[in-house]
């Protein structure tokens, strides 16, 4: 007698081996029709594999993640199927499921064209209509590599002798292809749908090596219904219209050079964007306690020996020798942090210390992974470092974390998800830390009533995190700030403070970051926006466009006046028509716009446009400044 237990703790028992099929149809026959695999303790298989002893199960469906990214792979295999039927001479390599799809790499000799992948699709829809059932093989060694070299597939035959000696060696096939795949897959073709595209065609090298073949890699996305994968590519379109790199040069942001990459040359108004985020951000940190800092840029190997980055960051790390001596470009603030805090005795009525720095950090990114301002080489941190005592370390905790969420409501990022990272596989410190570090993080959440999902094993080397993710105005989930406990570094660095009992003690470590990247929260800001900033962030937040010559002079004035109030303002006294310059600084996304003609001058009064609205309205010069100024506060400081 086998017995399986359901996911409510109800039990179904069977005479002999049973299937994940057959359990998904003794439930039900919209369970058996909906069911792609099923989890038996906790581990995916096939619905095909058999159970033969007790179990615990959970029917996957394409409603969970673990479904959808089935559906990607088997969506890979497809199209490896359905290439080798419109191109036999072309080798499958890889082809794993994504984050939002699938790819696969191919050797062929011909580029692929838009019309390729036109066809590729339309064979990857026959090839689910033919609802091709996928059976899991397994090979010996020897009987893997001659199936693959009779079929002229060198990289699988590589694959297969690269595999460790014990390894099993799988494959499954549907119809007359057969791939080599550790699997699971769901049951047939058919049940993948046809909520799927193709999207495009790129290089790439064989295993990511440089030095190896470059293949032809195809992109895919596919979802669990067509209303999903409508919405996903309507997602992409608007994404597009948003990418920062666009706007940037629109909007005469930033711009990159190859004398520099992964650095940013900031022009005027995106660098008055970066610093109003820096100001704003100063703003809320000192109004709660926090002292600012700022630490050497380029610091001895010895510093970061006695961190740990040296052994655990260092190929990420830029460094230079000088003198017969090794010195690293910082790529983390909180050595540095630690050494400030170091200086003079330290009593536990000095704790806890709230020590800020809007820290410059370089980091090594592959030329091919640098993306804009999202994915940098050289950044700013907005990091802070609270020293405190262990009674005192769960309220600090609660305190970043509402700081820090109630920053998030002042840019209208509402949805926000939090992941508590734990010990990774490779670390330093004692167990006993990492379970009091754990659970201080946990226990902080649970008591102001926060939801969060653990990330097992996705901690810093020196201690647990958390980690807040938001999605943004088209649905899309950015990671922004982070919270890490650190009794690790304090011990590394022998920091101390003096009791209430006069004897040394070890303080706590906690690592802030707000918005983590500064350059990366601007790109994403930027996206969220459309470019289109509330008044208190935009870089210009009004333009005064004359209409005729002789509002010179009245314009000049009311500049003077708007500048005094500390609003950023700019003219436009060109020699151009009024709809022209409208247009022009619509373009640009300046919120307010401001036209002055011979009445407005002669009346004192203003005529104000807002972006986007065809709409204008009459206002007194004073009333104008006052209404604006009210709007351009920054949000939430006397909340």
């Amino acid at each position: 007698m086998i017995k399986i237990t359901l996911p409510d703790q109800t039990t179904l028992n069977f005479d002999t081996n049973v299937s994940g099929a057959d359990i998904a149809s003794k439930i039900g026959a919209g369970l058996a029709k909906a069911a792609l695999a099923i989890k038996v303790n906790g581990k995916l298989q096939d619905l095909s594999t058999p159970i033969s002893t007790d179990a615990t199960i959970d029917i996957v469906t394409a409603k969970s993640d673990e479904g959808l990214s089935l559906i990607r792979h088997t969506c890979s295999h497809i199209m490896a199927q359905a290439v080798q039927e419109l191109f036999p001479e072309t080798q499958v390599t890889i082809g794993p499921s994504i984050e939002n799809g699938f790819y696969y790499d191919f050797a062929r000799k011909t580029p692929f064209t838009v019309a390729d992948l036109a066809a590729i699709e339309k064979r990857m829809a026959e090839i689910v209509d033919r609802d091709e059932k996928l059976v899991r093989l397994e090979k010996s060694r020897e009987e893997a590599v001659k199936f693959f070299t009779e079929k002229g597939e060198k990289y699988k035959v590589e694959l297969i002798n690269d595999l460790p000696t014990d390894a099993v060696i799988s494959f499954y096939q549907q119809g007359d292809f057969i791939d080599l795949c550790r699997g699971p897959h769901v049951p047939s073709t058919g049940k993948v749908g046809k909520a799927f595209k193709l999207m495009k065609v790129a290089g790439a090298y064989w295993r990511g090596d440089a030095t190896k073949e470059q293949l032809q890699r195809i992109y895919g996305t596919a979802w669990g219904d067509k209303k999903a994968l409508d919405a996903y590519l309507t997602q992409l379109e608007e994404a597009e219209k948003r990418d920062h790199r666009k706007l940037g040069r629109e909007m005469d942001l930033f711009h990159f050079e190859d004398v520099a990459p992964g650095d940013i040359f900031w022009h005027p108004h995106g660098w008055t964007l970066f610093q109003t985020l820096i100001n704003y951000l100063r703003k809320r940190q000192n109004d709660v306690g926090y002292v600012e800092i700022n630490t050497p840029q380029i610091m001895d190997r010895v510093l970061w020996e006695t961190s740990g980055h040296w052994d655990w960051y260092r190929e990420n790390m830029f460094t230079t020798t000088i003198e017969d001596k090794t010195y690293c470009v910082k790529p983390m603030n909180c050595p540095g942090g630690i050494l400030v805090f170091k200086q003079g005795i330290k009593s536990y009525r000095d704790l806890p210390q709230y020590i800020a720095e809007f820290g410059r950090v370089h980091r090594y990114e592959a030329s091919g992974a640098l993306h804009g301002l999202l994915r940098v080489r050289a950044f700013t941190q907005d990091d802070a470092h609270i020293f405190c005592t262990p009674e005192q370390l769960e309220d600090e905790c609660q305190k970043v974390v509402n700081l820090m969420l109630d920053i998030y409501k002042a840019f209208d990022l509402n949805d926000v998800s939090i992941k508590l990272s734990t010990r990774p596989s490779e670390r330093i410190g004692s167990d006993e830390l990492w379970d009091i570090t754990e659970k201080a993080l946990a226990t902080a959440l649970e008591d102001m009533g926060y939801k969060y999902t653990l990330n097992p094993g996705d901690g810093a080397f020196y201690g647990p995190k958390l980690d807040f993710k938001v999605k943004d105005a088209i649905g899309r989930e950015w990671q922004l700030g982070t919270l890490q406990v650190d009794m690790n570094l304090p011990e590394r660095f022998d920091v101390s403070y003096i009791g209430e009992d006069g004897e040394k003690h070890r303080p706590i470590m906690l690592h802030r970051a707000l918005f983590g990247s500064l350059e990366r929260f601007t790109g994403i800001m930027i996206e969220n926006c459309a470019g289109k900033f509330p008044l208190w962030l935009a870089p210009v937040q009004a333009v005064i466009a004359t209409i005729t010559e002789e509002s010179t002079e009245y314009a000049q004035k009311v500049c003077k006046l708007m500048k005094k109030a500390g609003l950023r303002v700019e003219m436009d006294l060109r020699n151009e028509k009024i709809s022209y310059k409208v247009r022009e600084h619509s373009l640009k996304k300046v919120p307010v716009i401001i036209a002055l003609g011979k009445r407005e001058a002669a009346e004192e009064t203003v005529a104000l446009r807002r972006l986007g609205s065809e709409k204008q309205e009459f206002l007194g010069l004073q009333e104008m400044i006052d209404k604006l100024v009210e709007e351009a506060k920054l949000p939430r400081i006397d909340d």
